[in-house]
């Protein structure tokens, strides 16, 4: 019999520090569930950047990702190993769920840090005489938000630097196929307490 639903290969990123408590990590989790449940016999791949301590960019990491492959030495293949993890993460996923916290209308450095080790110049993308070229292709990404205010309309829409950004680096990657889910209002009286119940009614729709 043909499966109509064939099973999805997922990489859930997670970049908050505060663990049970984070919303973003509830709302990924959430996410993923959806996933397995409209493609049932999926294999969950998390990659906790946090409690990995996934590393901020160095001069070392940097030399190596420009020494040519035929020169790298020991050391330069030791300082690119988790950027070269983190890329194979990538590419052998299907769908991507990323937990975005919102820290200071921005994303967490360590997500930042991520980013940096997966957009690689020959690798991930590539410029050629007509302009940049993402190599990054077939992927769908759920970006799992979470804030204490409102970003995604109102008077603080234009702080939202977390959204856009992560849309147009992912973009440049090659991966356009991007939804947002987000759990608003977490620091709000009136809204704080349906806040992650009202972002999880909202997957079915994306799906």
């Amino acid at each position: 019999m043909l499966n109509l639903y064939p099973m999805r290969k997922i990489l859930h990123v997670i970049s908050s520090p505060r663990g049970n408590e984070s919303f973003s990590i509830k709302l990924g989790n959430a996410i993923v569930k959806k996933i397995i449940e409209t493609y049932p016999g999926s294999v969950v791949k998390e990659n906790n950047l946090v409690t990995k301590q996934f590393p901020h960019l160095f001069d070392d990491q940097i030399v190596s990702f420009f020494t040519p492959p035929e020169y790298r030495t020991p050391e330069n293949l030791e300082a690119i190993r988790r950027s070269d993890e983190a890329i194979s993460e990538v590419l052998e996923a299907d769908i991507i769920v990323i937990g975005v916290p919102f820290y200071n209308f921005s994303i967490h450095s360590t997500l930042k840090a991520w980013i940096d080790h997966i957009a690689r110049t020959g690798v991930t993308f590539r410029f050629t005489e007509n302009g940049y070229e993402g190599l990054v292709h077939g992927k769908k990404v759920y970006l799992a938000i979470a804030s204490g205010g409102i970003y995604s309309e109102g008077i603080m829409k234009s702080y939202d630097f977390a959204a856009p950004y992560l849309k147009a680096i992912l973009g440049f990657l090659g991966i356009t196929d991007v939804s947002e889910v987000r759990v608003e209002g977490t620091a709000i009286p009136d809204l704080k307490d349906f806040a992650l119940e009202k972002a999880i009614s909202r997957i079915d729709t994306l799906m």
